[in-house]
């Protein structure tokens, strides 16, 4: 069960960013987020904005690394950007060495991450995104953990007007 649950929209991608943007600058640790949600459903443009809050440098261009699986961004804290969508079997997580990934000092964005083995993460902060309209996303946040919880605790001012 989860620690915290906050519910928010954005009527964006811009605005998607922007949340991420906001819970890069407020990352004080390292972090896992687990990311979920359909295909152009705005799992991407949220990491672009947690890169850019974690100040990674705009001469990095964040995408969605769906064919190096794992790109890494040095900034405030090195953030790694994980994309499972082309894993089909658990032995392909082991040659992409994603343990060792999940084990590193760093905040790691994980897309497609129901993809991962039940249990496969203890603490972290999992995003579950919804496609609702044209351009609107539901992003539940669920918070297991002390570390997300925290984190979720003190963005929930600056969330106030995405929250529903």
């Amino acid at each position: 069960m989860a620690d915290k649950h906050i519910v928010l929209t954005t009527q964006s991608a811009a605005e998607t960013r922007r949340l991420g943007q906001i819970f890069g600058a407020a990352v004080e640790h390292p972090i896992i987020m687990a990311l979920s949600g359909d295909l152009g459903c705005g799992k991407t443009a949220f990491v672009q904005g947690l890169a850019k809050g974690l100040d990674v440098s705009e001469k990095y261009y964040v995408t969605s690394p769906t064919f190096t699986l794992i790109n890494e961004y040095p900034g405030r804290h090195l953030l790694y950007h994980v994309d499972l969508y082309r894993i089909e079997h658990r032995i392909e997580l082991d040659d992409i060495e994603l343990d060792e990934v999940l084990l590193a000092d760093a905040v790691i964005a994980i897309e497609w991450a129901e993809k991962l083995s039940k249990g496969a993460l203890s603490d972290h902060l999992r995003l579950r995104f919804e496609i609702t309209g044209e351009s609107a996303r539901r992003i539940e946040l669920f918070a297991y953990g002390h570390p997300a919880a925290n984190l979720l605790k003190a963005l929930e001012s600056q969330l106030q007007d995405l929250i529903k």
